[in-house]
């Protein structure tokens, strides 16, 4: 660790030098690029293949939403940690620490696979939720040195890189449940060796060279900046912000929410309509690369024609998901893709959008921390979406939870009127 006054000359230089300052973001932007192409695989194991796992061990459907519930629940804790810790120290430890345990997990996933040992199973699909938490933990990263006109578009560059490990993930199942069956491992457990090695590498990406770390420069800069013009927050930006928090965290709850209750049941829903593992595979594909290639377009939408319009078309398009694969048959392959894609297509708009709304609320001094608390938020949304979806369709269908998802998904529209985002970015428009 550098000395003070070593420390303070390095943060002083990037204080002094907008060039410097942009240098980095561009430098960070390519290390997250990299990091989450490797997250991508990682997180896409889980949502394949975890419920058919746990139906193969425990023999029943009614549980199949717990492997959902528990990763998300795990992601709940790490995203916590990874919020605090990224506070205090920085990006670069909180994301690597995340990743790494993610991959912990992951290899814990393998084991009770392969001594059948459902104790085991829990657990490690806790641990590994620290994936799925730091994955989306990273989108953050590239705000901290964005200018407010970039922030859409930086964290749509962090999502859409996502896109090549995610979506080539599910469409290995056959090729890793091979490979895990010729080392003496059952095929289910195949996919979650590649989660494993791709959560370990993103780990490492970013505990080498995540350098210079940019939050600790934004907050440096945004330190330096209220102390040269005298900032004092007045009660009315506090409680405007508030609400703006409030308004964020409501619409990435939400979407996730929907989004991890109909995802989670279609594996189910494909394999008592006959479909087999690789239709499986390449469905979720399909809904995987519409969470996260859409990104960088969405960004751009996100930036030019406003946060609040944008959580408007999530609403409207997650109705039209829920609508579709409830009024669809079940043996078709098309109308199953669109309802899913759809489905993760509305997933981005409401992430992308919920997300700018909440870096436009904070500030750099607690900023990390309240990402990770509001994240916390997100994944214990979707662990009950995950959990509460096995029960809905063994006691109803699943054509009542996409009704029950459609309908809920419209509450975004309200939200973002009552919070005012509308006329807060309208009146920004009008003074620029």
């Amino acid at each position: 660790m550098l000395p003070l006054d070593a420390q303070s000359a390095w943060l002083q230089s990037y204080i002094n030098s907008s060039e410097k300052q942009k240098q980095l973001y561009k430098r960070t932007l390519i290390v997250i690029v990299i990091s989450q192409i490797f997250g991508g695989a990682g997180l896409a194991a889980g949502i394949t293949v975890g419920a058919l796992l746990a139906q193969n061990m425990m023999g029943t459907d009614s549980v199949t939403g717990i492997p959902t519930a528990l990763f998300t629940l795990g992601s709940a804790g790490a995203a916590l940690l990874v919020g605090r810790l990224s506070q205090r120290l920085g990006r670069r430890p909180g994301l690597a620490a995340g990743f790494l345990a993610g991959g912990i997990g992951a290899i814990g996933v393998v084991v009770s696979a392969i001594t059948n040992s459902i104790l085991l199973l829990f657990i490690s699909l806790l641990i590994y939720g620290a994936g799925t938490a730091t994955n989306l933990q990273a989108r953050y990263a590239g705000t901290d040195l964005a200018s407010p006109a970039q922030r859409a578009k930086a964290i749509s560059m962090a999502m859409v890189s996502t896109t090549f490990g995610a979506v080539a993930g599910p469409n290995l199942v056959d090729v890793m449940g091979e490979f895990a069956i010729s080392i003496g491992i059952p095929a289910l457990a195949g996919p979650f060796i590649l989660a494993a090695a791709a959560y370990i590498l993103a780990g490492f990406v970013l505990f080498l060279f995540l350098r210079p770390d940019p939050f600790i420069v934004a907050k440096a800069i945004s330190d330096a900046h209220a102390k040269a013009n005298h900032l004092e927050k007045s009660s009315n930006l506090a409680s405007i912000n508030r609400r703006g928090i409030f308004a964020g965290a409501a619409v990435m709850v939400l979407t996730q929410f929907v989004m991890m209750a109909i995802m989670t049941m279609t594996p189910i829903h494909m394999g008592h309509h006959g479909h087999d593992l690789n239709e499986v595979g390449l469905v979720i594909g399909f809904h995987i690369g519409a969470m996260f290639l859409p990104s960088l377009v969405t960004g751009i939408l996100v930036d030019k024609i406003g946060r609040a319009a944008m959580a408007a078309a999530s609403a409207i398009t997650l109705l039209a998901s829920g609508i579709l694969a409830a009024a669809g048959p079940g043996e078709s392959m098309l109308i199953l893709n669109i309802a899913l894609v759809l489905l993760g297509l509305g997933w981005n708009f409401g992430l992308i959008s919920g997300t700018a709304i909440l870096v436009d609320s904070t500030q750099a001094s607690s900023r990390a921390k309240t990402q990770g608390s509001i994240d916390v938020g997100i994944a214990l949304s979707g662990a009950l979406g995950g959990g509460l979806s096995g029960i809905v369709v063994a006691h109803s269908s699943y054509a009542a939870l996409s009704i029950a998802g459609a309908v809920l998904s419209l509450l975004l529209i309200p939200i973002v009127i009552w919070a005012g985002i509308y006329q807060k970015e309208k009146s920004i428009s009008n003074s620029d």
